[in-house]
C-alpha cells in the first residue's frame, strides 16, 4: 500500500512538473502491518537517497522506539491493561517481521539478545528521528492531533502522537489547516480546521495519498486528483 501510494504521488509530480515539494508521512509505520521492518526500509531509503519525504512521529512508532530503547512496554495513554505486546497492540507482529519469534521467549532474553543482533541500529535511529510535527504556511502536519488553543512550540508529544478529544469536535479555526491521521475513518474527511487522512489502513483498510496546494486538498486516485472540500456546517 505503501508503494502504491508513492506511485501516485509520482505520477502526480510528473502531472504537475513539481518534484521539490515534500511528502510528508503522518506516523504509525510500525505495528498493525504484515511487515513494519519493510515499511522502515523503504522509508529510510527514500529519505537518504536524498528524496524530499519527511515523516512525523505516531504512537506507535513511539512504542516501538521505547522498547527498543529502555524495553518499556507501556505508555502512559494506553489503556489499563493494554502494552505494546498485546495481541490487538501490534507489537509482535512488529517483532516477526524482524524475524523474531515472540511466542514462548522469555521476555528478557528477547529484549537483550534478538533485537539487539535483528533490528538494525539504522531502524532505530529512523524512529528517534521522526518530526514530532511539520509546519508549513498554511499547513499542520501531525500524527494525532493538538490541544486546541495551545502554541505548537507548547504541545507535549504525548498528545500530539495520543490525540483525540477535545480535538476531534472542536470548531474553531487553529490557524492553519491541521492535516493528522490516527483516528480511522471510512473517507478521508475535510472538516474545514483539520483534514484527517487515516482510512483505516492499519486495519487492511486502503492508504490515502492527498496533496494540499495553500488550504486546498485533492485526494489521489488512478485517475488523478479528487477534489476534498470541506464538510458544510449546520
Amino acid at each position: 500500500m505503501l508503494r502504491s501510494a508513492h506511485a501516485l504521488i509520482a505520477a502526480d509530480r510528473e502531472m504537475c512538473g513539481d518534484d521539490a515539494a515534500p511528502v510528508v508521512h503522518l506516523g504509525d509505520f510500525c505495528d498493525r502491518g504484515p511487515d513494519t521492518a519493510g515499511v522502515i526500509r523503504f522509508l529510510r531509503a527514500g529519505i537518504d537517497a536524498a528524496e524530499p519525504w519527511r515523516a512525523v512521529l505516531g504512537n506507535h512508532d513511539r512504542l516501538f522506539r521505547n522498547f527498543l530503547t529502555d524495553a518499556v512496554t507501556s505508555d502512559p495513554r494506553l489503556r489499563a491493561g493494554l502494552n505494546w505486546l498485546s495481541s490487538n497492540m501490534g507489537g509482535r507482529e512488529t517483532l516477526r517481521s524482524y524475524k523474531i519469534e515472540v511466542e514462548n521467549v522469555d521476555f528478557a532474553d528477547l529484549v537483550l539478545k534478538e533485537t539487539a543482533t535483528k533490528v538494525p541500529a539504522a531502524d532505530l535511529d529512523f524512529l528517534r528521528g521522526l518530526e514530532s510535527y511539520i509546519e508549513t504556511e498554511y499547513l499542520v502536519f501531525v500524527h494525532a492531533g493538538i490541544v486546541p488553543g495551545i502554541p505548537l512550540d507548547q504541545q507535549l508529544e504525548d498528545d500530539l502522537v495520543w490525540m483525540r478529544e477535545p480535538f476531534l469536535t472542536d470548531t474553531r479555526d487553529h490557524g492553519k489547516l491541521i492535516v493528522h491521521g490516527h483516528t480511522p475513518v471510512d473517507t478521508a474527511t475535510h472538516y474545514g480546521n483539520r483534514v484527517n487522512l487515516d482510512t483505516g489502513a492499519g486495519y487492511f483498510q486502503p492508504l490515502t495519498a492527498a496533496v494540499f496546494e495553500d488550504r486546498e486538498c485533492w485526494i489521489l486516485t488512478a485517475s488523478g486528483r479528487a477534489p476534498l472540500h470541506p464538510q458544510p456546517k449546520f
